[in-house]
């Protein structure tokens, strides 16, 4: 009847930190989306929004962290549970640096907007990369949520059209610097917001690997060989 206890009060525990990383995670999406509507319509407001909830999300990392040392110290989890708990604390981390790339956006689409750049290209590569980005980060929570490792697979293999995206607006930017050097300047800025999303897929793909490790206790990163094996067995 004691462990019952001790059982139930655990997945409740779990049950609450699980829902504050997914609050944390819809933060990461919007400031993403925000950041990226200031670029493709110079709106600087927009920008400063991103910027303002920047303090938000730092501190959302730090109380989550604090409860997962304090479960851990407290109920001293074993095996599934602690890997969990893992898990959660790189998550966590992911998410944070994801908001900080998406601070890292909309600091640089203020930059532009406020030295009045006349921009004579298009983004809709960076829309596409972005888009797709923030739905990786979506995937990505809801794989984590449900503990699904077929969708952290598929997360995955879904990293490569992200960068089939920034290689693809890499070669207009060379274009554009090309036709007119006077870009070179704005076409940098725009060059660190592109691989600012291009990360964010890749902490997408981290989080999809935490899924991974904690359903099978294997971890895949940096390790090919690993993940197509937990691949072909889905």
């Amino acid at each position: 009847m004691g462990d019952k206890h001790i059982s139930t009060q655990f997945d409740a525990e779990i049950s609450a930190i699980s829902t504050q990383v997914l609050e944390m995670g819809g933060l990461v999406e919007s400031q993403i989306a925000q950041a990226v509507y200031a670029l493709r319509h110079f709106d600087v407001e927009a920008a400063r929004g991103v910027l303002l909830n920047e303090k938000r999300v730092n501190q959302m990392e730090v109380d989550i962290d604090a409860d997962v040392t304090q479960i851990i110290a407290k109920r001293q989890p074993t095996a599934r549970d602690l890997r969990l708990l893992m898990a959660i604390s790189k998550t966590i981390t992911n998410l944070e640096r994801v908001g900080d790339e998406a601070d890292r956006i909309a600091r640089m689409a203020r930059d532009l907007i406020e030295s009045g750049s006349n921009l004579g290209i298009s983004f809709n590569e960076i829309t596409r990369e972005s888009d797709l980005a923030i739905a990786q980060i979506r995937k990505a929570l809801d794989a984590f949520a449900r503990l699904d490792e077929k969708a952290a697979v598929e997360i995955v293999h879904g990293d490569t059209a992200i960068d089939d995206e920034f290689d693809s607006f890499m070669r207009k930017l060379i274009t554009y610097v090309m036709e007119d050097p006077r870009n070179i300047s704005a076409s940098l800025d725009l060059v660190f917001i592109a691989k600012a999303i291009e990360r964010i897929g890749d902490h997408a793909k981290n989080i999809a690997e935490f899924v991974i490790y904690v359903v099978r206790g294997t971890d895949v990163r940096h390790n090919k060989d690993a993940f197509n094996e937990v691949a072909s067995s889905l």
